[in-house]
């Protein structure tokens, strides 16, 4: 940051959900003598097919959200405006989940939200309608750091590994990563929550979290009815039917309906040419190898100097150790120091050097 200015005649624009964490994160900046607003997106279109049954992103819960992100900036004295991005959203997060799936593939909604919503679309758009600002943050559970050597921003995982959220930040660009501050990286969950508490903020500290992607339980909902195909076994033999392939992942146990078994089985691949699901024992749903393409490296392949990573192969996964047996700009094939359970094309695989995060992509098969 600017730290030869005057905090005051710094302008920060904070993304406010309506939660604990952006919340706290407007006014801990707020706090250290900034000049802070709040910038809220509105995303949710009217769909009638989401039902509103649990915390989500997108969903008719939103209308509450935005109240309460009106609400604490009222609180706080600061301005807030919420920006319309129903348009952009559903074209490159609805849009890229759909097609996603009925290629037969998982794909992570929240981390194109984040590199091309969150931190791209909405910023343009806020200073395209002549909202100015220096630095945009959010309540990310995450830190940045400037290599001065490098001449090059880095992004590294949150002090609190519970909450750690680098894994939806890997396709951020360096521009973005010059112009973005998480207050919360260097804190912890419990601490945030104390915090709201001693400071009028109570009631947000209690809220549900919103970790799910939609306010549904099933995401089919948003998709077009499949077509009714076999499952098989990794033989051949026909098992039962499935009900469209864009209802199953790799890894998935549940709703496969399969009687008759020793043990369960679980979807091991989704075959959408044949529009087939393969399933069998868990033991033959783990891979040793990752192959990877879409790469944001967010260190550049020269100044890699180890091919010994731990890798993320979904958010909540355990770290995973890994080598690249080889890389690209643009793709990369890694080998499991053990192997991993339902490694999935469509899911994002992020790498990391310690704490540092060196960049990531979409896992895809040996294709």
């Amino acid at each position: 940051m600017d730290s030869m200015k005057n905090k005051k005649t710094i302008k920060i624009a904070v993304g406010m959900s309506g939660g604990v964490d952006s919340t706290i994160t407007a006014l801990m900046l707020k706090n250290e003598g900034y000049d802070v607003i709040g910038l809220t997106m509105k995303i949710w279109d009217d769909n009638p097919l989401i039902k509103g049954n649990r915390s989500g992103c997108y969903g008719p819960g939103e209308v509450k959200d935005i109240a309460e992100a009106k609400k604490a900036a009222k609180i706080m004295n600061i301005p807030h405006y919420v920006i319309d991005l129903r348009k952009e959203y559903h074209k490159s997060v609805i849009d890229y989940f759909k097609e996603e799936y009925q290629k037969g593939k998982t794909p992570n909604p929240c981390i194109m939200c984040n590199s091309k919503i969150k931190f791209g679309l909405l910023i343009d758009k806020a200073i395209n309608s002549g909202i100015n600002f220096d630095y945009f943050a959010t309540g990310h559970y995450a830190r940045t750091s400037f290599d001065k050597k490098n001449n090059l921003y880095l992004l590294k995982t949150g002090l609190d590994k519970t909450k750690d959220q680098s894994y939806f930040l890997y396709r951020l660009k360096q521009k973005q990563l010059k112009k973005v501050i998480f207050p919360l990286g260097e804190k912890r969950k419990d601490d945030i929550k104390k915090f709201a508490q001693k400071n009028g903020f109570a009631d947000y500290a209690d809220k549900d979290e919103s970790q799910n992607f939609i306010e549904c339980d099933n995401y089919s909902v948003l998709l077009p009815a499949g077509k009714i195909g076999s499952i098989i076994d990794s033989q051949g033999n026909i098992l039962g039917q499935h009900k469209g392939i864009s209802n199953y992942t790799l890894g998935q146990r549940k709703n496969l309906n399969l009687g008759g078994l020793k043990e369960p089985y679980y979807v091991l691949k989704i075959d959408v040419k044949k529009n087939i699901v393969v399933a069998g024992p868990r033991n033959l749903a783990f891979s040793d190898k990752a192959f990877v393409k879409k790469i944001n490296w967010i260190i550049p392949l020269k100044l890699i100097k180890t091919n010994k990573i731990k890798t993320k192969i979904r958010y909540g996964a355990e770290f995973a150790e890994a080598v690249f047996l080889s890389k690209t700009n643009k793709s990369a094939v890694l080998k499991f120091k053990k192997p991993q359970f339902a490694v999935t094309p469509g899911q994002s695989i992020v790498f990391y050097d310690k704490d540092m995060v060196l960049g990531g992509g979409i896992i895809t098969d040996k294709k």
